[in-house]
């Protein structure tokens, strides 16, 4: 029996979309919300709390913050599942988590990836889709925000305990889709170390792969015939730019059958100020073609090394400078944002691996990059409406 998954990015009811969602959620998902509606089971990544309680966190990013009564906004689709697993979730603090986390559930949406402990945080989330027994497995990099000490927060990045943790369920003949939050930010391919990670949750029997936190479309790999889907890009998620890639995404449909993943396809949507429009026509193959595109290299050898190698290049000594005139600046002007700026460079993979990287090319002189990479990372960090 025939049972489709969909799985979309992120998704929180703020700056523009705060008084959509709150007066008319349904019109927020324009021409997709068939699509949505025709699936059997789905879900989003809530990057917000929704909360009236708590104190905005100190942390290296944006704090972000919905209303409990923004909850109508996952209702009216309505969407099953909500996965906490990201660094937003606790912006405003274990209250705030706590509230986001009654909100949801008292609305009849199941939560995974954070808890009011470790081993909440990292349960999985078991359920019934047609003939298949399908677990879900949620966590991020969680930054500031991981579950630590036995305390409150989301799971963190620990690919040995997720790999362990998938082996146990596909023991038990699951079929098990993990959903990371993980990743750099905006750039067109997932640095090496999340290609490594995310093939290593196939090895151990994950049937699929989906990823978001780039706030941009990545590419899709097939891994030992299983699909990776490295960032969906942003879902119902407001940005104040002009620039193409972080005002597209696309939705992950997952066909489920026989206890396993029979296909799936993408569907790809424009965020607008009025909420999201499905693309059709040119503007849908243009898309798929930017996909392929960028899923070429993710399956060549060395590709992977070789599209970071590309990004290094254009983010270069000039970046890195920014970079630390930002986090210098914050420790001047707000000492406390500033150290979590700094705590956040040394202690996230996304950027420990960054600037490892690039001290390394700075020092060694690096090559020119592939054209072809080059080009679309440029396009990625360029483009406009």
């Amino acid at each position: 029996m025939r049972a489709d998954l969909l799985i979309a990015g992120d998704w929180a009811p703020i700056r523009a979309f705060d008084p959509l969602v709150a007066g008319e959620p349904a019109s927020a998902y324009g021409d997709l919300l068939p699509v949505l509606r025709a699936a059997a089971l789905k879900v989003v990544n809530c990057e917000c709390a929704l909360s009236e309680a708590g104190q905005p966190a100190w942390k290296s990013g944006s704090v972000f913050r919905g209303r409990p009564g923004h909850v109508g906004g996952l209702t009216c689709v309505p969407f099953e599942v909500a996965c906490l697993a990201n660094n937003h979730v606790l912006d405003y603090g274990v209250e705030g988590l706590a509230q986001t986390a009654a909100a949801l559930r008292g609305s009849g949406i199941r939560t995974l990836g954070a808890g009011a402990s470790e081993e909440e945080a990292w349960e999985p989330l078991s359920l019934e889709l047609g003939d298949t027994r399908l677990s879900l497995v949620n966590f991020s990099e969680g930054e500031d925000l991981t579950a630590a000490r036995g305390g409150p927060g989301v799971a963190g990045w620990d690919i040995a305990r997720a790999c362990e943790l998938v082996r146990r369920l596909k023991a038990r003949g699951d079929c098990v889709v993990v959903v990371a939050h993980a990743g750099l930010e905006y750039v067109p391919f997932p640095p090496p170390y999340l290609q490594r990670a995310y093939r290593a949750l196939i090895e151990a029997g994950a049937d699929c792969v989906a990823g978001h936190h780039a706030h941009v479309p990545q590419g899709i790999e097939l891994y030992l015939g299983r699909p990776i889907a490295y960032s969906l890009g942003n879902f119902l998620f407001y940005q104040p730019t002009d620039l193409h890639w972080r005002k597209v995404g696309f939705l992950l449909e997952l066909e489920m059958g026989a206890g396993a993943v029979r296909g799936f396809q993408a569907h790809p949507y424009r965020i607008t100020d009025a909420g999201l429009r499905a693309l059709e026509g040119e503007e849908r193959r243009l898309f798929h073609e930017a996909l392929q595109s960028l899923s070429r290299p993710l399956s060549e050898p060395g590709g992977a090394e070789e599209a970071w190698e590309a990004y290094l290049d254009y983010y270069g000594a000039e970046g890195l400078r920014q970079e630390l005139g930002l986090i210098a600046g914050a420790l001047r002007s707000e000492p406390p944002k500033g150290a979590a700026m700094l705590r956040n460079r040394l202690t996230t993979p996304q950027h420990t691996e960054l600037w490892r990287d690039l001290l390394r090319r700075i020092l060694s002189g690096g090559s020119a990059p592939r054209a072809d990479l080059g080009t679309l990372v440029r396009e990625w960090f360029e483009r406009r409406i």
